[in-house]
């Protein structure tokens, strides 16, 4: 290695702007505060969850911990530790060793299924355990954060020999997710590279991440990922017209997508009794759909975050403290108050209340309630999937997300 490559698209330049009318929090400091906060959370991120050395399974690598995960190290996470160290190039000087670090570690934990895929858990040996598998989710944000970083550092870089070729390595694994993870008919997103049987006619909506779709088509061309895009909204818009018109809200696994009539989960498929509500996987819909909107424009994810955000607000009063987590689809709750993978995906989808909206004015003081719980919350060491979920919505909401096709 002969240096490091300068990031392009610097943590904190808020280079590429959003869609017009998006919000921002009214912070005291500005943006630049904002950005403080977001580079605290970080700091505090990668002292709890990035692991090193011996302890992610060699000399060079890299893996985000989860502690609260079946096993300590799951594709979701390196997928999401992927994403956040390139969007943090420019204020940490190591996000580009952390980077190639978490992404040895994937290079050595291919799929039993495709090579070109992820095993999506590994044991505190670094061996791989659970079938040795894929889950989707981790490899779109695995394939997503090889575009950023092929964005950020890759390309002619003064002679800089980072040992990758992100894009090329971005493109094999896009293939491999529509060869595997894309079911060929519906152009839905599958459970992962195993699904087969009764699982080939389930989806997950948390999978359900138009930015990256958008991305992929035109990192590879493909029209395919146009079809999955429009074929993911129109499903999303049926699903909140005929099982939550008052919400908005999705279930955590939709079945029958073959069936020309899909539906929520009746009870248990996959993890648990709650699978047909707005649980620990749909929690993030607020937060997929949002970050399209704001930097597609798409009208289709701006009108459902937007939507989701309206009925958040109104049903909590304009108070984040009491956001649930889980709600039945019509709204009523039935999980606990304060987890933040519940209340800040909230805030993302806030920003888009600012569009050709006439309640402006209430959803600025949502969004600035949003934020400064957000900002109060620091990450709980034990609780690795609500720290990704928050750090990566605080860097859509301070204006530092941006998609490398933009």
């Amino acid at each position: 290695m002969t240096g490091r490559a300068e990031a392009r698209v610097p943590f904190g330049a808020h280079a590429v702007p959003y869609a017009p009318g998006t919000l921002r929090p009214s912070c005291d400091g500005g943006p630049a505060a904002a950005d403080r906060r977001v580079l605290d959370h970080y700091e505090l991120w990668k002292t709890y969850f990035l692991r090193s050395g011996d302890e992610a399974g060699g000399r060079g690598r890299c893996a985000v911990f989860t502690p609260d995960a079946a096993h300590p190290f799951v594709a979701e996470a390196q997928g999401y530790g992927l994403v956040i160290t390139a969007l943090m190039a420019g204020a940490d000087p190591d996000a580009h060793a952390l980077f190639d670090g978490i992404l040895r570690h994937v290079l050595a934990h291919p799929s039993v299924n495709h090579p070109d895929l992820h095993a999506a858990q590994q044991d505190a040996e670094g061996r791989d355990v659970g079938g040795r598998d894929s889950a989707t989710d981790g490899d779109l944000d695995i394939a997503f954060g090889l575009l950023l970083a092929d964005r950020q550092w890759g390309g002619d870089h003064g002679g800089y020999d980072h040992g990758y070729d992100y894009e090329a390595l971005a493109v094999r694994r896009i293939d491999a997710v529509m060869e595997c993870e894309v079911h060929p008919t519906t152009r839905l997103t599958k459970l992962g590279d195993w699904s087969s049987g009764r699982y080939d006619e389930v989806s997950r909506t948390s999978d359900w991440m138009p930015d990256h779709f958008r991305a992929f088509r035109a990192a590879t061309g493909d029209p395919r990922w146009g079809e999955v895009l429009d074929a993911h909204l129109s499903l999303t818009g049926a699903l909140r017209t005929r099982h939550a018109p008052a919400t908005g809200l999705l279930p955590d696994f939709v079945v029958d997508t073959t069936s020309g009539w899909p539906r929520p989960a009746p009870g248990q498929v996959l993890e648990s009794p709650h699978d047909g509500d707005y649980h620990w996987n749909a929690c993030r819909v607020p937060w997929r759909l949002g970050a399209d909107a704001v930097t597609s424009g798409d009208v289709r994810t701006r009108a459902a975050a937007r939507g989701l955000s309206r009925w958040a607000r109104t049903a909590t009063g304009g108070d984040p403290g009491r956001i649930r987590s889980g709600y039945r689809l019509d709204g009523t709750a039935y999980g606990d108050p304060g987890s933040p993978a519940f209340f800040t995906p909230f805030a993302v989808a806030a920003l888009t209340e600012g569009v050709d909206h006439e309640e402006a004015g209430a959803a600025q003081g949502w969004l600035d309630a949003l934020w400064a719980r957000m900002c109060a919350a620091p990450p709980d060491p034990d609780r690795a999937y609500a720290a990704g979920v928050q750090l990566q919505s605080m860097l859509v909401v301070s204006h530092n997300y941006w998609v490398p096709w933009a």
